[in-house]
Protein backbone atom coordinates (compact mmCIF):
# COMPACT_ATOMS: atom_id res chain seq x y z
CA UNK A 1 0.00 0.00 0.00
CA UNK A 2 1.34 3.16 -0.73
CA UNK A 3 1.88 5.76 1.85
CA UNK A 4 -0.26 7.97 3.97
CA UNK A 5 -3.10 4.83 3.18
CA UNK A 6 -1.19 1.96 4.56
CA UNK A 7 -0.32 3.78 8.46
CA UNK A 8 -3.84 5.10 8.45
CA UNK A 9 -5.36 2.44 7.86
CA UNK A 10 -3.41 0.16 10.28
CA UNK A 11 -3.73 2.83 12.88
CA UNK A 12 -7.27 2.04 12.31
CA UNK A 13 -8.62 5.25 10.62
CA UNK A 14 -10.26 4.10 8.41
CA UNK A 15 -12.06 0.62 8.45
CA UNK A 16 -11.88 -0.38 4.81
CA UNK A 17 -9.25 -0.32 2.48
CA UNK A 18 -10.94 0.24 -0.84
CA UNK A 19 -9.23 -1.50 -4.22
CA UNK A 20 -10.56 -1.24 -8.12
CA UNK A 21 -10.39 -5.17 -7.95
CA UNK A 22 -11.50 -7.76 -5.74
CA UNK A 23 -9.93 -10.88 -4.63
CA UNK A 24 -11.21 -14.33 -3.82
CA UNK A 25 -8.86 -14.83 -0.19
CA UNK A 26 -9.90 -14.71 2.43
CA UNK A 27 -7.52 -14.90 5.87
CA UNK A 28 -4.12 -13.60 7.09
CA UNK A 29 -2.79 -10.42 5.31
CA UNK A 30 0.26 -8.52 5.89
CA UNK A 31 0.11 -4.71 5.46
CA UNK A 32 3.18 -3.82 3.46
CA UNK A 33 4.30 -0.32 2.50
CA UNK A 34 5.68 0.70 -0.70
CA UNK A 35 8.43 2.83 -1.57
CA UNK A 36 6.13 5.30 -2.92
CA UNK A 37 4.37 8.30 -0.99
CA UNK A 38 1.33 9.92 -1.83
CA UNK A 39 2.88 12.97 -1.48
CA UNK A 40 -0.39 15.05 -3.09
CA UNK A 41 -2.38 13.33 0.04
CA UNK A 42 0.16 14.11 2.79
CA UNK A 43 -0.62 17.89 1.89
CA UNK A 44 -4.29 17.35 2.87
CA UNK A 45 -4.51 18.59 6.76
CA UNK A 46 -7.03 16.16 7.32
CA UNK A 47 -4.77 13.57 6.25
CA UNK A 48 -1.69 15.13 9.03
CA UNK A 49 -4.28 15.68 11.87
CA UNK A 50 -4.69 11.96 11.74
CA UNK A 51 -1.37 11.18 11.34
CA UNK A 52 -0.74 13.51 14.28
CA UNK A 53 -3.04 12.20 16.16
CA UNK A 54 -1.21 9.30 16.48
CA UNK A 55 1.93 11.23 17.17
CA UNK A 56 3.17 10.37 13.61
CA UNK A 57 4.20 12.69 10.49
CA UNK A 58 4.55 12.68 6.53
CA UNK A 59 8.28 12.80 7.36
CA UNK A 60 8.05 9.84 9.67
CA UNK A 61 5.90 7.38 7.45
CA UNK A 62 7.76 3.40 7.07
CA UNK A 63 8.53 2.72 3.12
CA UNK A 64 9.02 -0.69 2.22
CA UNK A 65 8.23 -2.63 5.05
CA UNK A 66 5.26 -4.77 6.51
CA UNK A 67 3.37 -2.60 9.32
CA UNK A 68 0.82 -4.53 10.41
CA UNK A 69 -1.16 -7.57 10.23
CA UNK A 70 -4.97 -8.20 9.74
CA UNK A 71 -7.65 -11.07 8.36
CA UNK A 72 -9.56 -10.11 5.31
CA UNK A 73 -12.93 -10.88 5.64
CA UNK A 74 -15.10 -9.33 2.69
CA UNK A 75 -14.34 -7.79 -0.50
CA UNK A 76 -17.38 -5.63 -0.29
CA UNK A 77 -18.50 -3.82 -4.19
CA UNK A 78 -19.29 -0.28 -4.18
CA UNK A 79 -22.93 -0.30 -6.13
CA UNK A 80 -23.48 3.88 -5.25
CA UNK A 81 -21.81 6.86 -5.16
CA UNK A 82 -23.57 10.69 -4.72
CA UNK A 83 -23.17 13.49 -2.55
CA UNK A 84 -20.45 12.91 -0.11
CA UNK A 85 -22.00 9.31 0.24
CA UNK A 86 -21.07 5.95 -1.11
CA UNK A 87 -23.07 2.60 -0.70
CA UNK A 88 -21.48 -0.77 -0.45
CA UNK A 89 -23.85 -3.56 -1.73
CA UNK A 90 -24.69 -5.22 1.41
CA UNK A 91 -26.17 -1.73 2.39
CA UNK A 92 -23.92 0.00 4.54
CA UNK A 93 -23.30 3.97 3.33
CA UNK A 94 -19.96 5.17 3.20
CA UNK A 95 -19.72 9.05 4.66
CA UNK A 96 -17.33 11.56 6.43
CA UNK A 97 -13.48 10.83 6.95
CA UNK A 98 -14.04 6.93 5.60
CA UNK A 99 -14.95 8.34 2.44
CA UNK A 100 -12.45 10.78 2.24
CA UNK A 101 -9.88 8.25 2.86
CA UNK A 102 -11.19 5.75 0.15
CA UNK A 103 -11.46 5.26 -3.48
CA UNK A 104 -15.32 4.78 -3.61
CA UNK A 105 -15.86 5.05 -7.10
CA UNK A 106 -19.13 2.86 -8.44
CA UNK A 107 -17.25 -0.62 -9.53
CA UNK A 108 -14.64 -0.57 -6.60
CA UNK A 109 -14.43 -2.61 -3.84
CA UNK A 110 -13.98 -2.21 -0.10
CA UNK A 111 -11.74 -4.85 1.84
CA UNK A 112 -13.26 -5.68 4.90
CA UNK A 113 -10.40 -6.85 7.73
CA UNK A 114 -10.84 -7.65 11.57
CA UNK A 115 -8.01 -7.73 14.15
CA UNK A 116 -6.00 -5.39 12.51
CA UNK A 117 -2.69 -5.00 14.25
CA UNK A 118 0.57 -2.59 14.32
CA UNK A 119 4.22 -4.15 14.34
CA UNK A 120 5.57 -3.97 17.33
CA UNK A 121 9.13 -3.89 14.89
CA UNK A 122 8.30 -3.58 11.34
CA UNK A 123 9.88 -5.70 8.45
CA UNK A 124 11.61 -4.67 6.10
CA UNK A 125 10.48 -6.45 2.98
CA UNK A 126 10.03 -5.43 -1.09
CA UNK A 127 6.38 -5.73 -2.13
CA UNK A 128 4.72 -6.97 -5.40
CA UNK A 129 1.37 -5.45 -6.91
CA UNK A 130 -1.64 -7.41 -5.69
CA UNK A 131 -2.07 -10.18 -2.74
CA UNK A 132 1.35 -11.69 -2.46
CA UNK A 133 3.07 -14.21 0.22
CA UNK A 134 5.37 -13.26 2.22
CA UNK A 135 8.19 -15.96 2.76
CA UNK A 136 9.17 -13.87 5.59
CA UNK A 137 10.25 -15.72 9.14
CA UNK A 138 8.06 -12.98 11.96
CA UNK A 139 5.15 -14.20 14.15
CA UNK A 140 1.42 -12.80 12.76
Amino acid sequence: MIQPWASLFVLGETEFETRTWKTNYRGRLVIHTSKKVDKSACRHPKVQELLGKHGESVESLPTGQIIGVCSLLNCIKVIETGSGMAVLEDGRVITGTELLLGDYRIGSYAWEVEGMRLLDEFVPAKGQLGVWEYGGDFLL
